[in-house]
């Protein structure tokens, strides 16, 4: 795996019960936190400076996922976490300031962008999420744009069905850290 220190000397603080895939890269001042899993070709990448000259973490928590080609990062200055058991899905885009709540699910290809999310939101494929704070357990569908208030207003509820996905993807990656640190492949 890649890891490497920033230019401020930081260096990438990894849980012993995490598991990062030889092909990801992480940068910095990241730190993973226990049982989650960081998939192939994924970056994180915690190293541009702010205007203070310091660079602000990356905090994954614990039982997240970081999925295969997703890149975490942040504008200079600026803060990223993602919370608890906490998807990131396939190539997805997560770029700070950025808070995102504990059981929330990023679908494959969506851009999360100077936001917040509150627990439980689910945002499905290809969704762009940019400078809004959006409460828990609402539901950004696929392909859709949430840009401001108005766009935050016309959000549902996450479903049950969609709850219970994202409780399942989130369960099957803290599966799939047990099975690679135990040396063995999941079923």
């Amino acid at each position: 795996m890649g890891l490497e220190a920033n230019s401020a000397g930081d260096f990438p603080k990894i849980a012993s019960t995490a598991f990062v895939h030889p092909t990801a890269t992480v940068i910095g001042r990241v730190s993973i936190g226990e049982r989650t899993f960081v998939g192939p070709n994924a970056v994180l990448r915690a190293d541009e400076p702010g205007p203070d000259g310091r660079v602000q973490p990356i905090v994954v928590g614990e039982e997240a996922n970081i999925q295969d080609c997703a890149v975490v990062h942040a504008l200079g200055g600026a803060e990223t976490n993602i919370g608890p058991r906490a998807s990131v899905a396939h190539a997805a885009v997560i770029h700070g300031p950025c808070r995102i709540g504990a059981d929330c699910l990023i679908g494959f290809s969506s851009v999360v962008f100077n936001a917040t999310l509150g627990v439980g939101v689910v945002v499905t494929h290809q969704a762009l999420v940019e400078g809004v704070t959006i409460p828990s357990g609402l539901h950004v569908p696929s392909m859709t744009a949430v840009r401001n208030e108005e766009d935050v207003r016309r959000l549902a509820h996450a479903t049950r069905e969609m709850i219970s996905f994202a409780a399942k993807v989130s369960r099957m990656n803290v599966d799939l850290v047990t099975a690679a640190l135990n040396g063995k492949t999941c079923e």
